[in-house]
């Protein structure tokens, strides 16, 4: 007897013959059995079958005592599809039709953390990101002694070194073209909003050099006061960083804009 193809075969017969079982319950008007069958689906992991189920029973138990845990489960069948979008707005809705529910501050908490799963790398629009910054933050604001609570600060930190990774790279694009106006500009701006990162040596710097080269090309009327700029920022970046590798540049710069601030006078 070749065993292979007989457990095939009852492999296939055995598929089949659930499927038939499943389309007969998805016909079914028995609606308590199929609360039961889905709940049976979702503990065995089978989440797309009790997702299919549950969608159809939510208006059938609405209000009824069997309503908060039914949706409970069918918003976590997106989640565990890896839906996250849906997901994130189920989790979202659970709270605002259970507020009560003491499941409420864990659907709160996922909502956070679906946005947080969808954010985008870097490079890509961080619409998404600052979205779950804003819902964690709400998170970590109504529930503060939640034992979630240190994983949404987290969640937030790494979204923050994401927005403050992208800030970063349109800088250095600023400075691969020659845009000075702009590299001073978001350079304030970036160590403004991201007092501790640890690119602010470097940006520093590169407000020093981009206040001597704006400055050196610029008319009699501004070229002054951008001069000026470089020994005020050099004499800041000098004070902060003493050890900086950036030093020597910059000291270079702050000793041309002396030299050309004499020619000035």
């Amino acid at each position: 007897m070749n065993w292979k193809k007989y457990f095939i075969s009852i492999s296939i017969i055995l598929s089949v013959s659930s499927c038939n079982n499943y389309n007969k319950l998805l016909k079914s008007t028995n609606y308590e059995l199929k609360l039961e069958k889905a709940n049976h689906y979702y503990d065995k992991k089978n989440y797309v079958r009790a997702q299919q189920l549950y969608e159809e029973l939510i208006p059938i138990f609405k209000g009824t005592d069997k309503s908060e845990d039914l949706y409970y489960r069918y918003t976590w069948t997106h989640f565990y599809t890896g839906d996250y979008s849906l997901a994130q707005f189920h989790f979202k809705n659970f709270v605002r039709q259970f507020p009560t529910s003491e499941k409420a501050e864990e659907c709160f908490f996922m909502n956070g953390y679906c946005y947080y799963l969808n954010s985008p790398k870097y490079s890509l629009d961080q619409t998404a990101t600052i979205n779950a910054i804003k819902e964690m933050q709400s998170f970590i604001d109504n529930f503060p002694e939640s034992k979630w609570v240190d994983s949404a600060n987290t969640i937030v930190s790494i979204l923050h070194r994401k927005l403050e990774k992208k800030e970063y790279e349109i800088l250095k694009q600023y400075r691969l073209l020659d845009d000075y106006k702009a590299v001073i500009t978001a350079g304030k701006n970036f160590q403004k909003d991201y007092p501790d990162s640890e690119y602010n040596e470097e940006i520093q710097f590169w407000i020093i050099e981009a206040y001597y080269l704006l400055g050196i090309n610029s008319i009699p009327d501004k070229k002054k006061e951008r001069l000026e700029k470089v020994g005020e920022y050099y004499l800041k970046f000098v004070d902060l960083h003493p050890q900086s590798k950036f030093l020597k540049d910059a000291e270079r710069y702050y000793i041309k804009s002396k030299e050309e601030l004499n020619l000035l006078q």
